[in-house]
């Protein structure tokens, strides 16, 4: 089965052919300002591409009715409307890709893939918020996880890998957007984002865990509005707001130039790696591979080998040559290091053309 696989996000729209032994045959990659992605360029693009037996559709936020591969009914996606409030940067996005696919394709089954399902399986004791049992009841409050197509992706190529070696693995999804997963024989135990694509680690422009009292009062003594501290997280914290750059890369050359703003961001960034990666092993008991993959994690050396270097409390010991050098998923722990280390590039299109192919093949 040949599949067309769509990731459409706030600033491109990514599409992929695979075919069924999953190699990839052709690719389009199509700005999409704000997420609009324009009719006429993405109906020339897809004419380009060769003919698929099916479409999958990355999508952020499944909430609790969607927890494994859906096909695409108006009925699902008015389901997933109704949860962009829970992901307002990426949901909307994925929406407008599933319109413009059913409008060019109308008669090619569309199949929704979501980033929230790898973690259906995280126990309670991980998902669960100590607020209110009314609340978590009455609005859905719980922990979700993200990133979970990126994360199956390196499990199952970790495993390759290093076959038992990576029975306890710390999944490190480092880009834009990042996350960690604690994944035990391949079945996700606890991650760093929760209800929404907020909480966890520091990222390009979004803050992470912060102090939920302090932002009572920056709404209730300092006047802001709902809207405006939305928007403050989402867009204008993280790397961005603490040195005005949201790229990892312009914040590595400014810090080895002796910037103090950059020095502070990417210290506070990588402090809380390495702490989430500890608290990871915690749930995992132990700790038996490291992943590395996303934009950052995958290119970015100097991260990786300033993330080990926290860890080495763990028994994790990189090869910095092996970290400089090399390219593709490889490994770079040294032959003492107690967990192996992985380069793992991102395929979640391998992930959702294998889980497009399960659900239409079982229709």
């Amino acid at each position: 089965m040949r599949v067309l696989v769509v990731n459409a996000g706030s600033s491109s729209l990514k599409l992929r052919v695979l075919d069924g032994d999953d190699r990839l045959v052709a690719q389009e990659d199509l700005s999409a300002a704000g997420g609009d992605s324009d009719a006429a360029e993405t109906a020339q693009a897809l004419q380009r591409l060769p003919e698929v037996d099916a479409i999958g559709h990355r999508v952020v936020h499944g909430g609790e009715r969607f927890t494994e591969a859906t096909r695409i009914t108006p009925e699902v996606t008015a389901g997933l409307r109704d949860l962009v409030p829970l992901a307002p940067l990426q949901q909307p996005a994925a929406l407008r890709g599933v319109d413009l696919l059913a409008e060019l394709r109308p008669q090619t089954a569309a199949v929704a893939c979501f980033d929230t399902a790898f973690h259906r399986t995280i126990p309670p004791a991980a998902s669960t918020y100590a607020v209110p049992e009314e609340w978590r009841r009455r609005f859905g409050l719980r922990r979700y996880g993200f990133h979970g197509l990126s994360h199956a992706w390196a499990a199952r190529r970790s495993h390759q890998l290093l076959g038992d070696g990576a029975r306890l693995l710390v999944s490190c999804h480092l880009g834009s957007g990042a996350s960690l997963a604690a994944i035990a024989g391949g079945a996700c135990i606890d991650t760093t984002m929760g209800f929404t694509p907020l909480e966890g680690l520091v990222m390009a422009t979004r803050s992470g865990s912060v102090d939920p009292g302090m932002l009572l009062w920056v709404q209730t003594a300092a006047g802001l509005r709902p809207d405006e501290v939305l928007d403050a997280l989402d867009r204008r914290s993280g790397l961005l707001g603490l040195c005005g750059s949201a790229d990892v890369r312009e914040v590595l050359a400014r810090a080895s130039g002796c910037d103090e703003r950059a020095r502070l961001a990417l210290d506070v960034y990588v402090h809380r790696i390495a702490a989430s990666v500890a608290a990871m092993a915690a749930s995992l008991g132990g700790l038996t591979a490291i992943s590395f993959t996303g934009g950052v994690g995958e290119n970015a050396a100097a991260i990786r080998e300033t993330v080990c270097g926290r860890l080495r409390f763990l028994g994790v010991e990189i090869d910095p040559a092996a970290n400089e050098a090399g390219g593709g998923d490889r490994r770079i722990d040294s032959a003492a290091s107690a967990a192996g280390v992985l380069v793992i590039a991102s395929r979640e299109d391998r992930t959702i053309a294998a889980e497009v192919r399960t659900l239409l093949g079982s229709d």
